[in-house]
C-alpha cells in the first residue's frame, strides 16, 4: 500500500508514477474524499468533546438538585449527531481504503518506461541456446512417449490444466527441488522453513494479492474461508505481520517448497496444452526481509541466488528488466529469468524477483526499530522463485533431450536420482 500521506500530500506525483503503468489515479476524487474525511473528522471529535462535557453537567445540577431534563435531552441530541457522523466518517473512510488497497505499487525509477512484455529490456544472457542435430521434441512429446506424464489421466481425475507425473520423471521433480533447496540453504543463506498451504484473507491482503486478485485464487467456503496459496510468498511474508524487528534481526532470507494453485482466470486460450501453466505447480520460493535502505542490493542479491539454480543445471538462461507496464501490481522492480526451451524455440519464465519496497510491509505492519531512538520505520519485503519446479522440469527434458527420446540427467541432479544419469522409457 502507498503511503496515505504521500497520497495525501503528492497526489499529482503519485499519479504521474502509476500512469507509467498505464494506470489512471484519480486524484480529485482521492482529495475530495480526504477532505470529507477531516471535515467529518473534525465534526466528530468536537460532538464527543461536547457530550462529555454536558454528561459531566448532568452529574453536577443533579447533585445541586437542579432540573436535569433539558440536559439530557441534549445529551441525547447530541448523542444522535454524533452516531450520524461517526456513520458518515466510517463510510469515507472504508472508500479511502478501498482507493488505497486498490492502487498499484510505485515504480522504482530504474524501472524501463514500456506497455508489455515486448518492451521488457534485456539485461545479461548466461549460456548459448542448445542446438541439437535433429528436431527437438517439446516436454509433452517427450514425457508421453517415455510413458510418464498423463495428462489425459489428469483431466480424468481433475480436468484441464493438472498433470500426473510417474516413476522417473516424478522422481526428477523431487530431485531438482531438494537440490533447490540445499543449494538455497547451504550456499545462500536461507532458513527452510515448512508454512501452511491454507490462508486466510488477511494474510493475502497482507501480500497484496486481496482484494484485487481474487479471481485468481481458489477459495474454500467454510466458517472462516480460507484460501489456497498461489506462492508460499504468502505465508512466508506474513511472517512478518504485526512485527517489529530489531535492529540486529534483519535482513532475514527464508526459503519454502509448496504447491501453488492459482485459478488462471485471465489466461483462457493461453497455454492450454502441456506443464507450462496449470492450476498446481511445485515452487521453491525465496523471501528476504532487509531494512530499507538495503533493498535494491538485496533484489540483486535474490536475483543472483535464483541464477546460480540454472547454472548449476546448465540451463541457458536470460534476465530481464520488466517495463512499467509489465511489472506486477504490488512490485517496484521485477526481473524475471527466462530459460531457453529448445522445443518452443524460445524463452520462457522460470523466475520472478521482486522488490515491493515497503508496500506489503505497510499492509502488514511490518517494522524494525532503528538504531536511533524513536518511531519504527517500515521493513522492506521481497520475494522471487529460486525455481519454478516444473518449469525447470521442462527445461531439463527439453535441453537434456536425446535423439532417441531418452533424457540426461544433469550432473548435479544424479546423486538425488541413485546414481542414474539417463532416463529410459519406463
Amino acid at each position: 500500500m502507498i503511503d496515505p500521506k504521500l497520497l495525501r500530500q503528492a497526489a499529482t506525483d503519485v499519479a504521474a508514477n502509476l500512469a507509467r503503468r498505464g494506470f489512471v489515479f484519480d486524484t480529485n476524487a482521492y482529495i475530495a474524499l480526504e477532505e470529507q474525511r477531516k471535515s467529518l473528522q473534525i465534526e466528530t471529535e468536537q460532538l464527543q468533546s461536547e457530550r462529555n462535557a454536558s454528561a459531566k453537567s448532568i452529574g453536577k445540577a443533579k447533585a445541586q438538585g437542579e432540573d436535569i431534563e433539558p440536559l439530557l435531552a441534549a445529551v441525547q441530541d447530541l448523542g444522535d449527531r454524533l452516531e450520524s457522523k461517526t456513520a458518515a466518517l466510517q463510510s469515507v473512510q472504508e472508500q479511502l481504503s478501498d482507493i488505497e488497497l486498490g492502487l498499484p505499487n510505485l515504480l522504482d525509477d530504474s524501472v524501463p518506461d514500456g506497455k508489455d512484455e515486448s518492451d521488457n529490456a534485456e539485461v545479461r544472457t548466461w549460456g548459448n541456446p542448445v542446438e541439437l542435430d535433429f528436431d527437438a521434441r517439446d516436454h509433452i512429446e517427450l514425457g508421453e512417449s517415455l510413458n510418464l506424464l498423463e495428462f489425459e489421466t489428469a483431466a480424468k481425475i481433475s480436468g484441464s490444466r493438472f498433470t500426473v507425473m510417474k516413476g522417473d520423471l516424478a522422481r526428477l521433480q523431487r530431485a531438482l527441488i531438494q537440490f533447490m533447496l540445499n543449494t538455497h540453504t547451504e550456499e545462500h543463506g536461507y532458513e527452510e522453513t515448512y508454512v501452511p498451504y491454507l490462508v486466510r484473507a488477511d494474510a493475502l491482503i497482507g501480500t497484496s494479492q486481496l482484494p484485487k486478485f481474487e479471481e485468481d485464487l481458489f477459495k474454500i467456503e467454510a466458517d472462516i474461508p480460507y484460501y489456497l496459496i498461489p506462492t508460499a510468498e504468502v505465508p512466508v511474508t506474513n511472517f512478518a505481520r504485526d512485527t517489529i524487528f530489531d535492529a540486529a534481526d534483519l535482513p532475514k532470507r527464508y526459503t519454502a517448497h509448496t504447491p501453488c494453485f492459482r485459478s488462471e482466470a485471465g489466461s483462457h486460450g493461453q497455454d492450454t496444452r502441456g506443464m507450462i501453466r496449470q492450476h498446481q505447480f511445485e515452487k521453491v520460493e525465496l523471501v528476504h526481509f532487509v531494512a530499507a535502505g538495503e533493498s535494491m542490493d538485496a533484489l540483486e542479491a535474490l536475483t543472483g541466488h535464483a541464477e546460480k539454480i540454472l547454472q548449476k543445471l546448465e540451463l541457458p538462461y536470460r534476465v530481464v528488466a520488466l517495463c512499467a507496464g509489465d511489472v506486477g501490481f504490488g512490485a517496484a522492480k521485477t526481473y524475471d529469468i527466462e530459460v531457453w526451451l529448445p522445443g518452443q524455440q524460445k524463452y520462457r519464465e522460470i523466475s520472478s524477483c521482486s522488490n515491493y519496497n515497503d508496500f506489503q510491509a505497510r499492509r502488514m505492519k511490518a517494522r524494525r526499530r532503528t538504531e536511533e531512538p524513536g518511531k519504527p520505520e517500515l521493513i522492506h519485503t521481497l520475494n522471487g522463485s529460486g525455481v519454478a519446479a516444473g518449469r525447470a522440469l521442462i527445461a531439463v527434458m527439453e535441453n537434456y533431450q536425446n535423439e532417441d527420446g531418452s533424457i540426461r540427467i544433469p550432473e548435479v541432479l544424479q546423486p538425488y536420482m541413485g546414481g542414474r544419469s539417463v532416463i529410459n522409457a519406463a
